[in-house]
């Protein structure tokens, strides 16, 4: 790949930043195949040396399946690549329908590792997009932490879920207890995103997220919260309108915003799960030559 400006968009889906590469004509590619692509994405990433997000998002073509727009492929902060992200992918919707990539056609379909996924813009605020179903839930998990045993439930929603409800998720150390469950060798190798839920009232929760690739807590998860409004409806058996997406479970993130979940569900499995957030275009902006130097490796400032 040629040290050539690299154009960006960022966005934020309810405080989950992303930033976005246009990929459709293959330039990132290089990075992609020869493996360098984690050294790229961390280097952006980075918080006061870099762009600093979340994660990085590449939209690319693809010809796979009629009526698909784009690929899009989700990078966490620390270089490895997530089969699907649930605020990343309102935000590449955004960012698609605003590029006017999916022509006069409302709706994008993309293909993530996770599936195919459509979305749409509901108003200036808030997008929604409808995800592949969950899958492997499990009720009534006993976690020891130390000196600690946590009641979980676990459910992956294109990524892995453990979910702990709580009674007070602002008295809890995220930070500290979200690392020891993330990294629990219960659900080792590829560890768990950890989730501390408060049940506010039936289908009103306050979710707080710790999150694997970006090792620490997030101001919003969009699979966690889908994953905390699927196991709560489960355990606390809320009326059937939280289970055939009627009423929407009210997700408030950690940044303030409220996220709206909708599915159906028929005993422990959910289908028809839909996710709708505040997607946020935050700039348009160009790498200088200096951070691209670092993001390519061709300096010797390290990835941190």
């Amino acid at each position: 790949m040629s040290e050539e400006p690299i154009s960006f968009r960022k966005l934020s889906g309810s405080g989950n930043d992303f930033i976005c590469l246009d990929n459709r004509l293959g330039q990132f590619e290089p990075l992609v195949t020869s493996g360098r692509i984690d050294r790229f994405v961390r280097v952006l990433c980075r918080r006061g040396l870099g762009a600093g997000a979340d994660g990085v998002i590449l939209a690319s073509p693809t010809d796979l399946l009629p009526g698909l727009v784009l690929l899009a492929r989700f990078y966490d902060a620390d270089g490895t690549e997530a089969a699907l992200c649930g605020n990343g992918t309102a935000c590449f919707v955004r960012w698609a329908l605003d590029a006017g990539w999916s022509g006069q056609d409302e709706e994008v379909r993309a293909l993530t590792s996770a599936g195919v996924v459509h979305g749409r813009r509901i108003d200036d605020r808030y997008v929604r997009v409808c995800l592949p179903s969950p899958e492997d839930v499990r009720l009534g998990l006993s976690v020891q932490t130390g000196e600690r045993t946590w009641q979980c439930d676990y459910i992956t929603v294109g990524v892995p879920h453990l979910v702990t409800f709580v009674d007070n998720v602002e008295q809890i150390e995220v930070s500290h207890w979200g690392r020891l469950l993330r990294q629990h060798p219960m659900f080792a190798p590829g560890g768990v995103n950890a989730n501390f839920v408060q049940v506010l009232a039936p289908g009103r929760l306050a979710v707080r997220t710790f999150e694997f690739g970006v090792e620490d807590e997030t101001l919003s998860c969009g699979t966690g919260s889908a994953a905390s409004a699927i196991l709560a409806t489960i355990r606390f058996h809320w009326s059937s309108t939280f289970m055939c997406a009627v009423e929407p479970v009210r997700i408030r993130a950690r940044s303030g915003d409220e996220l709206r979940i909708y599915f159906t569900l028929k005993g422990e499995q959910a289908s028809d799960l839909c996710l709708e957030t505040v997607v946020r275009p935050v700039y348009d902006a160009t790498l200088s030559a200096e951070l691209t130097r670092a993001a390519l490796g061709q300096d010797d400032g390290g990835a941190g």
